[in-house]
């Protein structure tokens, strides 16, 4: 398994499943969605050289689709990949999907209570996301270690497994992580020094709004009326402000580099509680 989404290294996966004889596997929960191609950094046909890739672009803007249903697809595509004789490799940075497969957790898979959840969105609303996160911070203080103040999709998920099952989010991990791990595997890191991974991410987001993002997000907006999670993500929903006339242009681009410093941030504590993952310096690849 491989962690690659902020370092834009798509080569990385491609290279090794050449070398090895693998398959790709994508652990990113935003490129799992059809025509959000600029904005999760999809990779491109060219791109794949060749390389079968799983897990993208398989799910409407408009659909839910939740960590449970990854664990299952990813599993059979894995079971797909080892069947051909072949190595699977799962790439991408979402830490609850790479969880789900290296701790071998079966997120619950409850049915959306959809006036909860129109309730916490109206409290987010009218009294602002930081009276869900105190109450989510309240239950559930281990799990919100690693969530941020401004992650409302994940806040109102911890409210709501609660509310569903009377158990903390951390409770249900622990008790789902005694199933077991089906499959060996072996974790790898990119990792980079920050100020350079930083640059590298103002630089993507340039080239994020060169490329045309402010048409994709507007094309989307335009083909579905609703985004359940989709228009959540990081750069979608930023640009989604910019169109409502909430920021400029130059606030809508600084604003996209902020929050995807702060989510690479979160993304390596994450990352780093992996036990015997190894890193790789990336300074000593040559990465094109």
């Amino acid at each position: 398994m491989l962690d690659q989404r902020l370092h834009g290294k798509t080569s990385l996966g491609v290279d090794l499943a050449k070398k090895i004889n693998g398959e790709i596997i994508s652990a990113d929960s935003m490129q799992i969605y059809k025509y959000m191609n600029i904005g999760s950094a999809k990779p491109t046909l060219d791109e794949m050289q060749g390389i079968k890739h799983y897990m993208i672009d398989f799910v409407e803007p408009n659909e839910r689709y939740s960590v449970a249903a990854f664990k299952k697809q990813s599993t059979e595509c894995i079971k797909e990949v080892l069947e051909k004789g072949k190595v699977p490799i799962v790439v991408g940075g979402t830490g609850l999907y790479i969880n789900s497969l290296i701790y071998g957790i079966e997120y619950t898979a409850t049915e959306i209570d959809e006036e909860y959840r129109k309730k916490l969105e109206e409290i987010a609303e009218n009294e602002g996301l930081d009276a869900l996160y105190s109450e989510a911070l309240r239950l559930d203080p281990e799990a919100m270690k690693t969530i941020s103040k401004n992650d409302k999709k994940r806040i109102i998920r911890v409210l709501e497994m609660y509310k569903s099952t009377g158990k903390t989010k951390t409770e249900l991990d622990l008790e789902s992580r005694k199933n077991g791990v089906e499959f060996d595997y072996r974790v790898y890191i990119t990792n980079l020094d920050r100020e350079k991974l930083y640059d590298k991410i103002n630089k993507r987001v340039d080239m994020m709004i060169a490329q045309g993002l402010i048409d994709e997000v507007k094309f989307i907006l335009n083909k579905y009326e609703e985004f359940p999670t989709a228009m959540q993500a990081l750069g979608y929903k930023e640009t989604k402000e910019y169109l409502d006339g909430n920021l400029t242009k130059e606030e809508l681009i600084e604003k996209i580099k902020q929050e995807t410093r702060r989510y690479a941030k979160r993304q390596l504590t994450w990352f780093r509680k992996i036990k015997d993952a190894i890193w790789l310096d990336m300074e000593k690849r040559k990465c094109r």
